[in-house]
């Protein structure tokens, strides 16, 4: 079967693997489409802190049963998602039902080989049936999931301002659901056309550029107030530390992104607002049924989010494009 695999950073190459023979508890995906994720850019890049090389990269799964475990309510054909994170059970974390931060948490395409393949095995617990969405939709849940946890961390509220600062698919994904939620979301970013999609396509009530004079247009648009909410997803140290001067006295920040550096902020400015600082990793089941009922429900502009396509014997040659910024990349997907 054709893989695909990450050797070291800025390397790619196509080989010929063996079939995987499905394991007692398993169920044998036939792969039919991958979303590109930061993730993977990160990988390719060398930038992702939780990853040895080489790796078949890809989390962002739809695909089709080839086989599953008898008595499983899967049957073979049925399309399916994949929730990528790959929780044990048992730690102190999924007691709590945390399993996106399961503490031996092994996440499909960095910490094990990934979708970027054409067959690939899954324990079943982590497959579920995609009813009532494409397989298009069933590739794009994931990073969506990702973006409704936030919100969700955050509990937004109607009426709430709240900052998506850093557009990128993830961002994109948080200033989605803020507004499903009832919140006046204005979207900020150093790219123009970033900002425009936005505005056009996910409902933000406002956009700014960065620029010298951002921090006085975000002023403006709030009265003086700054932000109830703000979401960082830049995967930048010194954009993260610049958030918090964009939260509102009583607010709360959360950091969606993830970067390898430490971060710092001024304690007096965070103390006197009585700020609520969070992380959000991952998603949970119940971020992927928010999703999808979003899908179904036609409130996800999935075909305007899917910008790009490639075929997998094409991604070691045109991987390295959706770095690049003038080609408006938003969500590639790959066909398996």
């Amino acid at each position: 079967m054709l893989t695909v695999i990450c050797e070291t950073p800025g390397v790619l190459r196509a080989l010929e693997a063996a079939m995987p023979i499905r394991n007692e508890g398993d169920v044998l995906l036939r792969i039919r489409r991958v979303g590109v994720c930061g993730t993977d850019l990160h990988i390719f890049t060398g930038t992702q802190p939780f990853l040895a090389y080489p790796r078949v990269m890809g989390h962002e799964v739809a695909g089709t049963v080839e086989e599953a475990p008898a008595g499983s309510p899967l049957q073979p054909g049925d399309a399916v998602f994949v929730m990528p994170y790959l929780s044990c059970g048992r730690c102190v974390a999924c007691r709590q039902g945390k399993t996106n931060c399961c503490v031996h948490i092994q996440v499909l395409g960095v910490h094990r080989d990934g979708a970027f393949t054409e067959y690939l095995n899954v324990p079943a617990q982590f497959v579920r049936k995609a009813e009532g969405v494409s397989l298009d939709q069933a590739a794009m849940v994931e990073f969506l999931a990702i973006g409704a946890h936030a919100v969700r961390r955050a509990d937004v509220q109607p009426g709430q301002r709240v900052l998506v600062v850093g557009t990128g698919p993830i961002g994109m994904a948080s200033l989605l659901f803020a507004g499903l939620r009832g919140g006046q979301v204005t979207a900020l970013d150093t790219r123009k056309e970033r900002v425009d999609f936005c505005k056009q396509h996910l409902g933000a009530h406002a956009g700014v550029l960065i620029a010298d004079n951002d921090l006085d247009q975000l002023r403006a648009l709030t009265d003086g107030d700054f932000y109830d909410v703000v979401f960082d997803a830049t995967g930048n140290a010194r954009a993260m530390e610049r958030g918090f001067q964009f939260i509102a006295h009583g607010g709360k920040y959360v950091l969606v992104s993830i970067v390898r550096d430490n971060i710092t902020f001024a304690d007096p400015e965070f103390h006197k607002r009585e700020a609520t600082l969070l992380g959000s990793r991952n998603a949970t089941m119940e971020d992927f049924e928010t999703v999808l009922e979003a899908m179904r429900s036609g409130k996800i502009p999935t075909a305007a989010l899917n910008t790009h396509r490639m075929a997998l014997a094409d991604v070691p040659a045109q991987f390295a494009t959706l770095l690049d910024p003038t080609q408006g990349v938003v969500k590639a997907l790959i066909e398996c």
